[in-house]
């Protein structure tokens, strides 16, 4: 059992995504049912990610960065920097939109304590906004995703384009020069892309781990941003870039 489950994970993962079918035709020694019990399984273990009518790999379904709670203990001290500077973007009595991710809910943390409306999909940039006395948070209604933990789907993109933000805060996955940003969720990056469209001022935050990667979603490039905020340790031909676009680096 557990040698045809790892067989499981290692064709999912090359696959990116399989259905049931897929793997009935490829483990024919064992009933529909076996497979079923086999998936549970191993999306109880996050080795997977269930979803209807199949699975997909942990790369296809939430990204280059995999799992939140992994994510979120990986470049502490960049993470801190680019929210440190990120908040002094932020001014009272404005509303913003907070993108989902590790580096967003860092950023949560550290937004000034000052009357603001805040709408996100994100449920620990929630939780960490709930320590605030002045910041009026709002969620729009969406699908869990809990790898992600954040809410996406067509309701929260509805939800979204009957708003107007001063300021939409974004992460990304990854960023090349050939695909631009992307991610490991199409729900996802079509709700990025929405948040953009409703934004007065648009800003990415994204560190230099991000470059030279590419997830399987595309969000749009950075020319689509007014501000992006890193770490500091961007390399030379990616300001370059910025600077032609007439994208200001924090």
């Amino acid at each position: 059992m557990e040698e045809r489950r790892r067989a499981i994970v290692e064709l999912v993962n090359k696959m990116g995504s399989v259905s049931i079918a897929q793997l009935k035709e490829a483990f024919p020694e064992v009933s529909e049912m076996t497979i079923r019990n086999d998936i549970k399984a191993l999306d109880r273990e996050h080795k997977l990610v269930r979803v209807y009518g199949g699975v997909r790999s942990l790369e296809f379904a939430v990204g280059a960065d995999g799992l939140f709670d992994v994510r979120r203990n990986q470049n502490v001290d960049a993470k801190a920097v680019i929210a440190a500077k990120a908040a002094k973007l932020v001014r009272p009595n404005t509303t913003i939109y907070l993108d989902s991710g590790s580096t967003l809910a860092k950023f949560a943390a550290a937004l000034p304590d000052e009357h603001l409306m805040v709408f996100t999909c994100g449920i620990y940039n929630v939780m960490e906004l709930g320590h605030f006395d002045t910041v009026d948070v709002i969620v729009p209604g969406g699908t869990l995703n809990r790898y992600n933990m954040c809410l996406h789907g067509s309701r929260a993109i509805r939800e979204i384009r009957k708003l107007r933000f001063d300021q939409v805060f974004i992460g990304a996955a990854s960023y090349s020069k050939t695909a631009g940003l992307s991610c490991g969720s199409d729900e996802e990056a079509e709700l990025k892309r929405a948040c953009l469209e409703q934004a007065e001022q648009k800003v990415l935050l994204l560190d230099s781990t991000k470059l030279g990667k590419i997830s399987t979603f595309a969000i749009c490039d950075i020319d689509q941003f007014d501000v992006i905020v890193t770490d500091g340790n961007m390399p030379a031909d990616f300001l370059e870039r910025c600077t032609a676009a007439g994208v200001d680096v924090l």
